[in-house]
């Protein structure tokens, strides 16, 4: 799982788990690897794509030929490590030409020991999952090369991604503060399950001290810091298998505490207002997805990472334990909700990233609706948001 293919040429093969493979050659780690196989329409930042936790065991497939022309540097991580299973490129940069540039993709997934294949026809392959939907994956480089039949039997014994809990595999264990940047004017609690780096970071720029909290939070935590609103973050994994979140959400709901959730958090908030949650075929996932917000008529582009959706009613608002509560934004693609509103308490959410890291700055209002929303209710007491 450590031994670079740069310079060299290792054959490696990828096997989906209805039977069809790609033959290519190693990229980043020479071994093998077993993930959900996705792809991403992102054309540029692949950076914050490979180190966005919402990855974590998945295997992503780059539908931009040309993957590395930038190299890695160190300021644009979303979190610590690289979260994606598996990388899939068809055209890897031999050279990258960038001023921030301080060693090469092929490198940076050696080092961290992600195990990828280029030279495949990636068109095919976005084509096949389309068509087919996201499924079980393996690539295999050098020596875990084997018998097609064997490695097929071995990437379908591998987890599927439906009913699985990962929010807790990539979320904090100790509690930390990202402090405002200049005057603070509130504090939020972020449920982070599966949180990118810049999401608290904008939230900061707007005098927002934000202390982030693990993925299993109680209501006590979040309370004990005094918060003026309540965050949940993005993440990973299949919401209707995420009970704690969900039920930590009704607490904030009950007590009426502003609240604001992106992407995994969507979901979280459809759980709690009563909603289903499903599977899409392939999901969204890239920097370039149209979503309209129904309020203003307004088409945003995008930064999505979902293979979950919310199922609810597009046509009429929706009663629920909270009050009314309706579809804000959908996909113009495919008419997906992309966002969630409580008619009647302080809570919104979007099934996007807002933060931007990589990608369009078109939802850079949320944040600014999310302070909106704790200054016109800083006046409640805690008794009012205990009825």
């Amino acid at each position: 799982m450590t031994t670079s293919s740069r310079g060299a040429r290792i054959p490696a093969v990828l096997v989906l788990e209805d039977g069809r493979s790609f033959r290519g050659r190693a990229y980043g780690a020479v071994g093998e690897t077993f993930g959900e196989a996705v792809f991403s329409t992102g054309m540029t930042g692949y950076q914050e794509t490979l180190t966005d936790p919402s990855y974590h065991r998945q295997v992503v497939v780059m539908t931009a030929p040309h993957i590395g022309n930038t190299g890695v540097n160190d300021e644009d991580p979303e979190s610590g490590k690289i979260w994606v299973a598996g990388y899939v490129v068809r055209d890897p940069a031999r050279t990258p030409s960038n001023w921030r540039s301080v060693r090469t993709l092929d490198e940076e997934l050696s080092a961290q020991g992600v195990v990828g294949i280029s030279g495949i026809d990636t068109r095919a392959l976005t084509r096949h999952l389309r068509e087919r939907g996201a499924m079980r994956v393996g690539i295999f480089s050098g020596d875990a090369i084997a018998d097609e039949a064997a490695l097929l039997a071995r990437v379908r014994q591998a987890p599927a991604m439906k009913g699985a809990d990962l929010s807790a595999e990539v979320a904090t264990t100790e509690p930390y503060v990202v402090p405002a940047i200049g005057e603070k004017r509130f504090t939020v609690a972020a449920i982070d399950l599966g949180i990118k780096g810049m999401t608290p970071q904008r939230m900061a720029e707007r005098g927002i001290e934000v202390h982030v909290l693990p993925a299993d939070a109680s209501p006590e935590d979040v309370y004990a810091v005094g918060p003026d609103g309540v965050f949940f973050s993005n993440g990973p994994g299949d919401p209707a298998a995420a009970e704690g979140p969900v039920t930590l959400m009704r607490s904030v709901l009950e007590r009426r505490t502003p609240l604001f959730g992106i992407c995994f958090g969507n979901q979280i908030l459809g759980r709690a207002l009563g909603f289903g949650t499903f599977k899409l075929k392939y999901g969204h996932r890239g920097i370039n997805q149209p979503v309209q917000d129904r309020a203003t008529g307004k088409v945003e582009v995008t930064a999505h990472n979902h293979g979950f959706a919310v199922d609810a009613p597009l046509d009429a608002p929706s009663d629920t334990p909270y009050g009314r509560a309706e579809v804000s934004h959908v996909c113009l693609n495919d008419d997906v909700v992309e966002g969630l509103r409580l008619l009647d308490r302080p809570a919104f959410s979007v099934q996007y990233h807002p933060e931007a890291a990589a990608g369009p700055h078109d939802a850079a209002y949320l944040f600014d609706r999310f302070v909106e929303l704790m200054r016109d209710n800083k006046h409640h007491t805690p008794e009012d948001q205990r009825a």
